[in-house]
């Protein structure tokens, strides 16, 4: 049992919440009891499994029974960031993902709300798409944010992080099709036929998809807007655009 913030496994842990130590580690870290089942349904190796005193350890976590560390209240809040924790958390091993398959993918260009980044990796994940590919200037994929707002879609899809203009280039020459968001000489995406091979970028919240990227994308595609709003959520957007791909016979 640990009692004390001050403990130096406590401190070490506790810096996972800023980039430069998870990234020095190479480790992360997950709270709650849904993100913990997530990952151990998948293929994550898990470094740490913490359990605050008197919380119940549900059966599939007996697993993990050498890897459990036990903390007081006040050392769990001290580890996790939402407001009422659910006594449990994990630290998560970080691994290098490799994409395999080319059939659909989701890249994001400067996508900087970590909210946006979770969701998208969520939404492309419940729409079937192969991986999502984090392009420069998005937000970091172990962000608190990122991971709650993914709701475990993470652990099941691969996502690399890639400079954008290179790999579209890597992605053509291997007959990937690409399509830029943007409401510059764009297409309504509903009106094109889709290509078997597709990666789709979205982008930056403000600035939209970089003049680069669009420049390269066979093909300019947008939403069109009916009523009186200027624009979409990104999240929203893409959305409605992966389902729009996958539904189109």
């Amino acid at each position: 049992m640990i009692t004390s913030v001050k403990n130096e496994t406590i401190k070490q842990w506790n810096k996972l919440k800023i980039k430069k130590h998870r990234e020095l580690q190479q480790l992360f870290i997950i709270e709650g009891l849904h993100l913990v089942q997530e990952v151990l349904r998948s293929d994550w190796d898990v470094e740490a499994l913490i359990l605050q005193d008197g919380a119940k350890v549900p059966e599939e976590i007996e697993v993990l029974s050498d890897k459990i560390t036990y903390v007081t209240e006040n050392v769990m809040q001290h580890l996790t960031d939402t407001k009422t924790p659910q006594g449990i958390a994990a630290i998560v091993q970080m691994k290098e993902l490799k994409i395999v398959n080319n059939q659909k993918l989701l890249l994001l260009d400067a996508i900087q709300d970590p909210g946006n980044v979770g969701t998208m990796i969520r939404t492309a994940d419940a729409a079937g798409f192969d991986a999502v590919v984090l392009g420069d200037g998005t937000v970091d994929l172990y962000n608190d944010k990122v991971i709650r707002a993914s709701q475990g879609s993470l652990f099941h899809l691969p996502i690399a992080r890639k400079n954008l203009l290179a790999y579209t280039k890597e992605l053509k020459s291997q007959n990937v099709s690409i399509w830029g968001s943007t409401l510059e000489q764009a297409s309504p995406i509903q009106e094109i036929a889709i290509p078997e091979q597709l990666a789709l970028i979205v982008g930056n919240e403000g600035a939209g998809v970089d003049q680069n990227l669009l420049e390269v994308a066979d093909q300019r595609v947008h939403i069109p807007i009916y009523g009186q709003a200027e624009s979409l959520n990104v999240s929203v957007a893409t959305g409605i655009m992966l389902y729009q791909i996958v539904t189109t016979k």
